[in-house]
């Protein structure tokens, strides 16, 4: 289960179990509502211009009136837009972070889907990039006393550096303290500081898909 004394440990991987390591944290989000709001139309039609425009009005309303609220703001928005599927039913590939329109394009996404779209929105909100973990985990289902799990990725938010985070998770729609998920086995993490296992930190020396990310991203209209 997830345990406060483990928190400062969790990793961001694709479900399938690929790790990714991240050069630094980005620090604020912007974009180009017309550009990106043109390619949603010409991509993917008149509904996903309508949910990227619910995104952006999302962003734009401003934080909510305490950041928790703001949390269940964001969480909730994805889970209703976004519907659970795999890299392989949306994509044809194995494994692919999309960006946040393209997982409103197609309406469908992944675990790290659904993450990255919640991480972006928070940023924009003004939620300190350092309170936010990318997190992998096994997550166990079939319900109590079942040994099945499956790879999983969550957000983390942190209030302060040592506090137990709230977890952001796309299977779980209520935000509850990782103490309380005992359906999630943290695996590892990582930040801009490092890779955290096993009570060892290692440094973030390469990158993978989270720069292929940020490139589509920037080709879209976003700064990240």
């Amino acid at each position: 289960m997830l345990r406060p004394g483990r928190a400062r440990g969790y990793v961001l991987l694709a479900c399938a179990g690929l790790l990714v390591v991240l050069s630094g944290l980005v620090w604020s989000f912007d974009y180009d509502r017309a550009r990106v709001l043109q390619l949603a139309q010409s991509r993917y039609g008149a509904l996903a211009v309508q949910a990227v425009e619910a995104w952006f009005d999302l962003m734009e309303r401003g934080p909510a009136a305490s950041e928790p609220d703001t949390l269940r703001m964001v969480n909730d928005f994805w889970n209703s837009r976004v519907q659970g599927s795999t890299d392989q039913a949306v994509w044809g590939q194995e494994d692919y972070w999309a960006t946040p329109l393209e997982s409103l394009g197609k309406r469908a996404g992944d675990c790290e889907d659904y993450v990255i779209g919640k991480y972006f929105s928070l940023i924009r909100l003004g939620v300190a990039p350092e309170k936010l973990r990318f997190v992998y985990v096994r997550a166990r289902i079939g319900g109590i006393g079942s040994q099945e799990s499956i790879a999983h990725m969550v957000l983390g938010y942190y209030p302060t550096p040592n506090a137990e985070p709230l977890v952001l998770d796309n299977l779980v729609g209520t935000i509850l303290p990782a103490g309380q998920r005992r359906d999630l086995t943290p695996v590892f993490s990582f930040n801009a500081q490092g890779i955290y296992a096993g009570g060892q930190t290692t440094s973030v020396d390469r990158i993978s898909r989270w720069r292929d990310l940020l490139t589509r991203m920037q080709q879209e209209g976003f700064q990240p």
